[in-house]
């Protein structure tokens, strides 16, 4: 048995990073930095040696893309992929995967939750942190969360404010958690920073399952209890909810572990800028001419295609087929409003 069994939560859509991300093609199957590995296959990749190999890494993810996952894992046990029936957000996708990480591997097993979405810098010092959070929740009744010290004040991510001082293990302090803050304003959010008691929350939790399936018992019941009667069978009549809403800001085990690795959870098409932040005037990861242009995001699926622009500023470009999206790079977070009007048009349906 390895120290942590990781879990990969892979049911997402991206709605974002619409058009390259779609129904069929959700974001966790793209490559967004050029390197040709998408985000899924870069996040097993850096599980892979704390699970001990392909035999202990699960992945959790939505009937519309299970089959991409055994394309871009062909590696990983179809035993190992847990495909849920409905999209119920994260508190069912937790509670279903320790229910039958217990019948495995028994409640003394320590499991991890991974977004498959992360971008990770420093994989040695991710690694790192996880052993460390693996062994606090082997000791402790404890569900560990690692906070991420902000860089910015980001009005996109929740923030954790850490309390007293629990433990501290291979040399990293871990606190418990006083409260979490969903996505502040920014004056807010320079606020939080300024005290710095605050970071990010990753959305990684690492915990003993036995210690997360008698919280749910508590706090949950109408999401664990169906489960642990019916199985999958009970997913259609549970309800919607994130494992942050339903669990985390309700009970008292909550921790986090702060890291200082760079982190971005590519959200959207601004994340990119992020990443690509030593390239001049522009982001471009697609053929680019341009004059007097600058400040922009150009992305296109074909290497082919080339974007050619004149005093365009502060603006998104995005070629994947047959959609162009052109967007202001403010307006990026209402890319879901924009999908909902084309899903309302059954002549515009194939575009999702």
């Amino acid at each position: 048995m390895p120290s942590l069994i990781p879990v990969i939560l892979a049911g997402g859509k991206g709605e974002r990073f619409w058009p390259v991300s779609r129904q069929h093609r959700p974001k966790q199957f793209l490559s967004l930095d050029g390197s040709g590995t998408s985000l899924l296959q870069a996040t097993a990749n850096r599980l892979l040696p704390l699970a001990g190999g392909w035999q202990n890494l699960w992945v959790v993810t939505s009937e519309m893309v299970a089959d991409g996952i055994r394309e871009q894992l062909p590696h990983l046990p179809d035993s190992n992929i847990l495909v849920e029936p409905d999209r119920r957000d994260t508190a069912a996708a937790v509670a279903w995967t320790a229910v039958e990480i217990d019948r495995r591997y028994g409640g003394n097993t320590v499991v991890g939750f991974f977004p498959a979405d992360h971008w990770i810098d420093d994989v040695a010092s991710f690694q790192d942190t996880l052993q460390a959070a693996s062994q606090h929740a082997t000791n402790q009744n404890a569900i560990a969360t690692l906070g991420v010290k902000p860089s910015y004040p980001a009005t996109g991510y929740g923030y954790i404010e850490q309390g007293e001082a629990t433990e501290t293990v291979s040399g990293y302090p871990i606190y418990r958690v006083n409260r979490f803050t969903e996505k502040p304003d920014r004056q807010r959010a320079t606020e939080l920073i300024e005290t710095g008691r605050y970071s990010w929350n990753s959305g990684i939790f690492v915990f003993r399952v036995e210690v997360v399936l008698q919280q749910l018992r508590t706090y949950v019941p109408d999401i664990i209890n169906p489960l642990l009667r019916e199985g999958v069978a009970a997913y259609s009549q549970l309800p919607k909810t994130s494992f942050d809403y339903a669990l985390m800001e309700q009970t008292q085990l909550a921790t986090v572990l702060p890291v200082s690795f760079g982190w971005d959870d590519l959200g959207d098409w601004n994340a990119l800028a992020r990443l690509q932040s030593g390239q001049d005037k522009n982001v471009e990861l697609a053929q680019h001419r341009g004059l007097d242009s600058q400040g922009n995001i150009f992305f296109a699926t074909d290497e082919n295609e080339i974007v050619v622009t004149l005093g365009l500023e502060d603006t998104i470009v995005v070629r994947d087929g047959n959609v162009t999206l052109v967007a202001r790079k403010d307006r990026s977070q209402d890319l879901k409003k924009l999908l909902q009007q084309l899903q309302e048009d059954p002549n515009d349906r194939d575009l999702l």
